[in-house]
């Protein structure tokens, strides 16, 4: 999924969790085109209720690959006025080209994020985090112990992660590593920039 799409669903989360409901059709019809697995149906379905199966369906579709964003827009036959939207704001949203970030200072890019700053870049971050931090050095185990540590908030998860990260690399946890795995993951570049205002 292309990072305007990654964008547009962060953007709308809130609003897609209280108009869509995917117990019916809409899971179904993402299972049947190959975007979702066994075990990603039950793990939605696991959920009690509607609005955090909605939640769990908008973490998992971002990393099914660049066919998942059109064919959620296919599933929501029953749901017309949210699938007119989504189209709309899709067309508003243009990708930044990379040539028109502003460029970030050397001295910037060597320092290492403040506290601060990793809060606000987990407040921008999806499910993406966790290959960030895997692209950063971190283990999946050390994935699983923010996880542990942090069970009910997200957002504190994606902190302990990059604090963890931080603390290990010392110096050499800077803004510039930071940006290269935010790169690699095709996190949308105004993350960064968003980070550091």
């Amino acid at each position: 999924m292309d990072a305007r799409d990654k964008q547009l669903l962060r953007s709308l989360r809130l609003e897609l969790c209280t108009e869509v409901l995917v117990d019916g059709l809409v899971i179904q019809y993402l299972y049947q085109e190959g975007i979702l697995t066994d075990s990603h149906v039950q793990e939605i379905k696991s959920q009690t209720t509607s609005q955090r199966k909605t939640m769990m369906l908008l973490d998992i579709l971002p990393t099914r690959g660049p066919k998942a964003f059109d064919a959620f827009l296919d599933s929501l036959q029953e749901f017309p006025w949210v699938k007119e939207k989504l189209m709309m704001k899709r067309k508003e949203m243009t990708v930044q080209d990379p040539a028109d970030v502003t460029e970030i200072a050397p001295r910037i890019l060597k320092t290492s994020p403040t506290d601060q700053q990793l809060n606000k870049l987990a407040r921008r971050l999806g499910p993406e985090w966790e290959h960030i931090v895997l692209c950063l050095g971190l283990s999946h185990t050390d994935i699983y112990r923010c996880k542990v540590n942090h069970p009910h908030n997200l957002q504190s998860q994606i902190v302990a992660a990059f604090v963890l990260w931080r603390q290990r690399l010392g110096k050499k946890a800077t803004i510039q590593n930071l940006q290269a795995s935010l790169m690699a993951e095709e996190v949308d570049p105004s993350v960064i920039q968003y980070m550091l205002e």
